[in-house]
């Protein structure tokens, strides 16, 4: 079937230019087809040369015959998208303030709120294209943190150490201790199949209690295999003062009872080093927490050790080398950026 169409110069100079400048790459295959279909082209070679079947290229032509080039602009499949965009600003609103936990349970909200019903796929992209929004892992805060508190304390305790040591007028650890069991540490692998490692018979623990400096990320360690306690703390408060360091020395601890005990309390006055309590449940605010997470993903997870030796030694060496092998990444790990906690958007109450 013969399908005339007329062309003037204006027309072919518009179908050249939008066949490769256009956004839409559908919207570009279509001025390809007609651009061609100027040129007095077999239709078999039109096909060809646009890598489209017959069928689709006539159904371009089609479109051209009944709108010119604004109807090759038309794209049916973005209509569906379109109509709900007319409900961006409340839908956006709800899902804010309700979000879905999959897409299927955002499909029937939509066409509860809208009356509107729209594929599985539809809702996805109109999530991602319009709303913005991404499936995102939720974050947890601890039920008796506050957040309001951890600010404060971050700007009138914290910050103004840091400060100081800086400048070198005082020196800043975090102190906090570690418990690694040794047992599988389950992470994520770029595999074929799904991996599995043996689990190792026992429930050993290699204990570290730990301070990092905030500025030089010197770390002191106190290690055992049996538990961390008063005397731990006392030792490692000990070992800060063998450092020799010209400044005042400030600790920021949790708020373990074997780290707030009168043996302690006494000791640390007596060396004349500072001790500093954190808010309760501020993980957050510790920065030696992130040596522990760090220590995990880099000889831990995924990872077999046939017995405790390797890997209390496969711990201690990665401690040991924070200062030479792993320093430029901890540098950028350990940066005095602390996040605090929003308040939580839930409340079951």
């Amino acid at each position: 079937m013969t399908i005339e169409l007329q062309f003037t110069p204006e027309i072919i100079e518009t179908l050249n230019y939008e066949r490769y400048h256009h956004l839409v790459p559908m919207v570009q295959r279509r001025m390809e087809v007609l651009w061609l279909k100027s040129h007095n082209l077999p239709h078999a070679l039109i096909a060809k040369l646009g890598g489209v079947s017959e069928n689709t290229m006539r159904d371009y032509f089609q479109l051209y015959k009944q709108g010119g080039i604004e109807k090759l602009h038309e794209l049916n499949r973005y209509r569906q998208v379109g109509e709900l965009e007319i409900h961006i600003e409340s839908l956006e609103a709800h899902f804010r303030a309700n979000p879905p936990a999959t897409i299927k349970e955002a499909q029937s909200e939509i066409e509860a709120l809208t009356g509107i019903k729209r594929s599985e796929s539809r809702v996805q992209e109109f999530f991602k294209k319009k709303l913005h929004l991404r499936c995102r892992k939720v974050g947890m805060i601890p039920a008796k943190a506050d957040p309001d508190k951890q600010a404060a304390y971050l700007k009138d305790v914290i910050e103004p150490r840091l400060a100081e040591a800086k400048s070198g007028k005082r020196s800043v650890f975090f102190v906090d201790a570690a418990h690694f069991v040794l047992a599988p540490f389950l992470g994520y692998l770029w595999s074929l199949s799904r991996i599995f490692i043996k689990a190792p018979s026992g429930r050993q623990r290699f204990n570290v209690l730990g301070a990092i400096n905030a500025i030089t990320h010197e770390l002191v360690t106190v290690t055992n295999e049996t538990y961390i306690n008063a005397m731990s703390v006392c030792e490692l408060l000990s070992k800060l003062s063998a450092l020799n360091l010209d400044v005042p020395i400030s600790l920021f601890l949790d708020n373990a009872r074997y780290q707030k005990c009168k043996l302690v309390m006494d000791m640390a006055e007596q060396l004349g080093i500072e001790l500093c309590f954190l808010t309760t449940y501020s993980p957050n605010l510790n920065l030696i927490e992130r040596l522990w997470k760090f220590v995990k993903k880099q000889c831990l997870y995924s990872k077999y050790y046939s017995n405790f030796d390797t890997f209390k030694g496969a711990i201690t060496e990665c401690l040991t080398k924070t200062h030479t092998d792993h320093k430029s990444e901890l540098d950028s790990l350990l940066s005095l950026r602390f996040q605090l906690f929003k308040k939580p958007q839930f409340d079951a109450t």
